[in-house]
């Protein structure tokens, strides 16, 4: 396989869990908080036409599992909060469900204002991201996490309000990470070949979507990522020589 990395790209292309952050974060405190606090939120707030919106998202996608079979929690009518136990069944399996990702970003939203969440970052995130912009290169982020969560990730980081540096946010929307129409509707959305873009990523499947679709890669291998075999992708430990 080639490693699909030639540093000349105009444009870089960042997954945020163990690419930009620290997958503990990810798992250890967003995933519990949006799980802890998803029942009094709905109580607060089911009536907005956004929450509303997830929540159709999600009934659809329960609808969906009990045709196919799944073995999922039931989704309660008559409770005001009566998705609840769904809820925690998709964060548990970490589903990359657009109506969850949507919901977890308006909770997470919650928890940032007020100042419970503070986001991680590696620390040569800010760093990198500096040099690159300085550069004239520009920085997109595709994440399977809402545009909204991905935005408040990078507003309220440990090192500042990152977002400054960042050009744009695509989620799951756009499609699925694992699918190489994904990477060209960004290239497209950018405007700009693919060729001159370099995605940088954790999972080996989501570099070979982005390879099918002209894109230079890099494998991100970073203490506590799930996996640290890069197929052949050429790999990286930090961002300091990209």
């Amino acid at each position: 396989m080639s490693t699909g990395y030639s540093n000349t790209a105009d444009v870089i292309l960042l997954d945020i869990e163990g690419t930009t952050t620290p997958v503990d974060y990810v798992f250890g405190v967003l995933f519990p908080f949006a799980r802890d606090y998803v029942a009094d939120f709905l109580t607060t707030h089911q009536q907005d036409a956004q929450v509303q919106t997830d929540l159709q998202w999600l009934r659809q996608e329960y609808e969906t599992d009990l045709a196919q079979g799944l073995s999922v929690p039931d989704w309660q009518e008559t409770e005001v909060t009566g998705a609840v136990r769904y809820i925690h069944h998709l964060i548990a399996i970490d589903r990359k469900s657009t109506g969850l990702k949507s919901l977890q970003g308006k909770i997470w939203d919650q928890g940032y204002r007020d100042g419970t969440l503070r986001s991680q970052m590696f620390a040569d995130v800010k760093p990198a991201f500096e040099r690159w912009t300085t550069a004239g290169k520009r920085l997109f982020i595709f994440s399977s996490g809402s545009v909204q969560a991905q935005q408040l990730l990078f507003r309220h980081s440990e090192v500042g309000d990152l977002t400054v540096f960042i050009s744009g946010y695509f989620d799951t929307q756009t499609g699925s990470k694992k699918e190489a129409e994904s990477y060209r509707k960004i290239a497209d959305a950018i405007g700009i070949a693919p060729e001159k873009i370099l995605f940088i990523s954790d999972v080996t499947a989501e570099l070979k979507a982005a390879q099918v679709a002209g894109m230079q890669t890099l494998f991100s291998i970073r203490l506590g990522d799930h996996s640290s075999d890069s197929e052949g992708f050429a790999a990286i430990h930090n961002f300091d020589n990209v």
